[in-house]
């Protein structure tokens, strides 16, 4: 049966709400399909808004792999602003997709993809919206399947109430997978509704399934067992690793935006997955082994994406792009290939270590100089020791001097505050630095308009680092090492007016910290502040910080615990963690000793050139580290410049 637009409802209310834009759909890129042609529905999520969701690489590679099939529809949807979801509800208008404006409870799956934890209560806003009961347990077989995925599904727990699954590591295979299980049931007519079909899924191995495991806790409020409670489930949930990303070059037709986004760019991404091993980088463990793109799918992927989306700039993409075995002959090669035309190259992530004068130059060949941002995440050499972020401050001051005397004019530097073993000392190195930089700049240009732009972020222990048992730095540490840096930064007047100092208070990260590591009873805090009416956790003009504090101290002392239990205190070895049920091809024991590794300032080398030193993932999930050289060259693509456009 074809399910009706909301459009008509929809479109009476966007006169009265702030960027209406962003509701309306019909991008280029965007898919639209006849709802009773296809078979499987899957209704994608970025739960956060428009302008942040819609430039989004996993959501636009997923919305394209699904739409290829031609019996599966796939629309998106994003999370609301609070001007529309109250005429929402007032004209009782659903959550819609922004593609062909359709109900989202009208799919088989809402698939909700988290890059970050603080998308959480847009996730209940959103299935409130909808008319989908907020807890699983509630839901009927009239309701989508709510599956959640993303760095933050590696541990879904705080969230288990709300979602019926999660799938851990990388979607294109699974995606597929799943919608051949559904697609098969529901050929054979749904048998035993919805609790049969997702102990389907979980028999999988690969989609984690809240309901059919049971946790037990111990006197003290720690865990003492998770355990399936369903005969066929597994103990371990495994993530998913796709191996060779030149058979998946996604985005091919990238979306390009009607309403302004965070991004404008054509992104690839050029290799996934990281093993240069810093200890607090969740994405860099959860994503290994590294597996490289081949010069030549990346060439291919940037002459259709540009023709077919019109950006005018390339964003080389990976969680340290500059190590790609073949970065110089990329970069150059692509130079040279869109020379003499507005085409520019960004390096969004980029080591200290690994910039070097030939990319620089590449990088600028088209006089249009992106934005550099440099990540030395601790001030002193002891804190990056501490977390295995092995950059020296000659690193740091050559690499800057590169780009300095290439025209750029100005660099950003990030830091975080709330390093473990972290002190004062460690946090007012950060200005040094940045005074060395702006005078290193200045004698090496001959000039004073040099600036740096000094970012800090706060740290959150992470699940699945070793880090994970590390406490969190309470908000008064961290507010007050940030006001002696920024007294630091202008004790030298000239030297501090040539750098900006740019962070967020120390509030937010513990509400992070809460999330990131917590158990199934912070789902109770989380629907509580949502009921209180939080909303977009990630935006610092709609973070209500005492909100979450009101809400966890009505919620958790039920529980016999607080918010400092699972932020400040530290882990100890035998305890067990929310997530240690979902594998994430690390070995517990090896993170272990790499948290020690950290307390005693020891660095561990980079596996990509070394020998293999037993993280536990290539073993345990059958895979194993792809890169080059490869030997082959981005040319022959003819130059698009001057006489050949």
């Amino acid at each position: 049966m074809t399910v009706a637009s909301v459009w008509p409802r929809l479109e009476e209310l966007l006169p009265l709400v702030s960027k209406p834009i962003q509701y309306v759909g019909g991008e280029l890129g965007g898919v639209r399909k006849e709802w009773d042609t296809t078979t499987v529905r899957w209704a994608l999520m970025y739960p956060d808004a428009y302008e942040v969701g819609v430039p989004n690489q996993g959501v636009q590679i997923l919305y394209e792999v699904l739409n290829e099939q031609p019996d599966v529809l796939a629309e998106r949807t994003y999370a609301v602003w609070p001007d529309l979801e109250a005429l929402m509800r007032e004209h009782r208008v659903p959550q819609f997709t922004v593609d062909a404006h359709r109900p989202v409870r009208a799919f088989d799956l809402l698939g909700v993809s988290f890059a970050t934890e603080l998308g959480y209560t847009n996730l209940l806003t959103a299935l409130d919206l909808a008319g989908i009961p907020l807890e699983a347990k509630d839901r009927t077989d009239e309701d989508p399947i709510v599956l959640a995925g993303g760095h933050a599904a590696f541990n879904p727990e705080p969230i288990a109430d709300f979602i019926d699954a999660a799938v851990l590591g990388d979607g294109e295979e699974a995606v597929l997978e799943v919608t051949a299980l559904v697609r098969a049931w529901k050929e054979e007519g749904s048998p035993g509704g919805r609790d049969e079909l997702l102990l389907r899924l979980a028999k999988t191995e690969s989609v984690y399934v809240p309901r059919f495991y049971d946790v037990d806790y111990l006197p003290d409020g720690r865990i003492q067992r998770v355990v399936p409670n369903r005969a066929g489930v597994p103990f371990r949930v495994h993530k998913r690793t796709t191996m060779d990303l030149d058979a998946w070059p996604y985005p091919k037709k990238p979306l390009v935006p009607l309403a302004e986004s965070v991004h404008e760019r054509y992104a690839v991404e050029i290799f996934r997955g990281c093993t240069r091993g810093c200890r607090f980088c969740q994405a860099g463990m959860i994503t290994r082994p590294v597996r490289e793109r081949s010069i030549t799918t990346v060439g291919q992927m940037v002459k259709e994406g540009l023709e077919f989306s019109g950006f005018s700039e390339v964003g080389l993409l990976s969680l340290s792009s500059a190590d790609h075995s073949e970065i110089g002959d990329i970069c150059s090669g692509l130079a040279e290939q869109y020379e003499g035309t507005n085409v520019s190259l960004s390096l969004p992530s980029t080591r200290v270590d690994a910039f070097n004068i030939e990319l620089a130059q590449e990088l600028s060949r088209n006089g249009r100089r992106t934005g550099l941002t440099f990540a030395p995440e601790g001030g002193s050499e002891r804190i990056r020791k501490v977390i295995n972020k092995m950059v020296s401050e000659e690193d740091l001051i050559r690499t800057v001097v590169t780009a300095y005397t290439n025209g750029w004019r100005q660099v950003k530097l990030y830091f975080m505050c709330g390093l473990p073993t972290e002190t004062d000392e460690d946090v007012l190195q950060i200005a040094r630095l940045a005074h060395e930089v702006i005078k290193a700049g200045r004698a090496a240009t001959g000039s004073k308009d040099i600036r740096c732009t000094v970012s800090i972020g706060g740290f959150v222990p992470k699940p699945h680092t070793p880090f994970q048992w590390a406490p969190v730095a309470t908000p008064e540490v961290i507010d007050n090492r940030l006001k002696m840096l920024k007294q630091e930064i202008n004790s030298d007047r000239s030297l501090g007016r040539a750098i900006g100092l740019r962070y967020h208070d120390g509030q937010p990260s513990l509400i992070e910290a809460l999330l990131s590591r917590g158990d199934r009873r912070v789902g109770a805090v989380i629907r509580q502040v949502w009921a209180d009416g939080q909303r977009f956790d990630g935006w610092s003009e709609h973070f209500s910080f005492q909100r979450w504090v009101d809400a966890a101290g009505a919620v958790l002392p039920g529980f016999g615990l607080d918010l400092d239990w699972f932020t400040t205190r530290e882990r100890d070895e035998l305890e067990v963690l929310p997530w240690d049920h979902l594998d994430s091809g690390l070995d517990k024991d090896w993170l272990w000793q790499d948290w020690q590794d950290s307390k005693s300032e020891f660095e561990q080398d980079d596996c990509r050139w070394t020998p293999c030193f037993d993280c536990g993932v290539c073993p345990s999930m059958d895979t194993e580290i792809q890169i080059g050289p490869t030997g082959r060259k981005l040319l022959p693509l003819t130059p698009v410049g001057s006489g050949n456009a």
